[in-house]
């Protein structure tokens, strides 16, 4: 098959707390670090070498997954010792690959969770002899992506940033955050210095006259950038409506790793996680949510479409919705916290101290 570059190096800005002390990649999706379900569909696919291009809290990544063997690969690691964006960090990990001039090399983006048909990317690439391919998937409203407009063929006519007015938007078309390079196209991008493939590389190429084909692939797509997204992708994980290969146990409305707890008379639905050590009361609810390892949801709580982070701890009766509960953090009884709030980590909210309604 071929090789692979997964882009680790993200701070992951706008998931805190819950990257304060994990990079995003590691944060737990379905039970196992997200991370794991991208080598794992990468492996399915034939990917065999995968070297991954870090930055941010680098030094988590090798204490988990080693030398790759565990999963069916060999994996390497390189860390930016400051941040080169997407282009460079490509260019920066060259060194690690071993593909001749004119073989493939696959790229992933490491927050973006797909159903994309990896081989069918790598057989479009070939087929026509492109110098890049690129996932496109298709989009209701294309405004907060990068616009990729394709012709006939498939292939790529330009790279519209972020478009705003109407007469912007000429297509539905995204750039999907998966790539296929030709690998001497990589040896072409600067080193040394920060470089967008978005808006560097690809225009440029495009401007020299280089063959960059588009293939849509509308299976499941989700950019896991915002909070309520990562909790959304763990659970159609869960249910299965995002395919991977990597999920600790069967399919269904709920997912309870070994050592965790959960009181008979607890409800989980909705693709819940319960992580290890964690413990679930009598009586709580927990829906759509992800309750990452030591963390504890006592008596009578109810839990919707939040995460909640490790050793983290909430009060009876609290109401969490859309909610992000950072490790360590303790929210009292009676407490009722609302879509977008964020607990930072290690913070404590008195009993009764947040309300939406009366407290009768």
């Amino acid at each position: 098959m071929t090789e692979a570059i997964l882009l680790v190096g993200g701070k992951g800005t706008r998931l805190r707390p819950l990257t304060v002390h994990t990079p995003k990649p590691m944060v737990p999706a379905a039970g196992v670090p997200f991370l794991t379900h991208q080598l794992a569909r990468a492996r399915a696919a034939g990917v065999d070498h995968v070297v991954l291009a870090t930055s941010y809290l680098a030094e988590v990544f090798e204490p988990h997954f080693g030398d790759g063997s565990a999963l069916g690969l060999h994996l390497e690691y390189v860390t930016e010792t400051e941040p080169l964006g997407t282009g460079g960090a490509i260019r920066n990990v060259a060194a690690r690959l071993r593909s001749g001039p004119d073989e493939p090399v696959l790229i992933f983006n490491g927050d973006i969770l797909t159903g994309l048909d990896i081989r069918a990317l790598v057989d479009t690439h070939e087929s026509t002899g492109a110098d890049v391919s690129l996932h496109l998937t298709k989009v209701a409203d294309p405004r907060a992506y990068g616009l990729v407009p394709t012709d006939d063929t498939g292939r790529v006519l330009a790279f519209l940033e972020k478009p705003q007015t109407p007469e912007e938007i000429v297509t539905d078309q995204i750039n999907a955050g998966a790539y296929v390079f030709r690998r001497s196209v990589i040896d072409t991008i600067p080193a040394g210095r920060p470089v967008s493939v978005e808006r560097e590389t690809f225009p440029g190429l495009l401007a020299a006259g280089a063959h960059l084909q588009g293939m849509v692939d509308s299976t499941y797509w989700l950019d896991l950038g915002t909070p309520a997204a990562f909790v959304r992708g763990s659970a159609d994980l869960v249910m299965g409506r995002a395919p991977s290969p990597a999920v600790p146990g069967r399919r269904g409305d709920r997912l309870i790793l070994p050592t965790a707890r959960v009181a008979p008379d607890a409800k989980l639905t909705g693709g819940t996680v319960v992580g290890e050590g964690a413990f679930v009361a009598e009586g709580a609810r927990v829906c759509g949510s992800t309750i990452l390892p030591g963390a504890v949801i006592e008596p009578g709580a109810v839990v919707t479409d939040s995460l909640v982070g490790s050793r983290a701890r909430i009060g009876e009766r609290s109401v969490l919705t859309g909610a992000v509960i950072g490790d360590g953090a303790v929210v009292g009884a009676d407490n009722e916290l609302r879509d977008g709030v964020r607990v930072w980590c290690d913070a404590r909210i008195p009993a009764g101290a947040v309300r939406f309604s009366s407290d009768q």
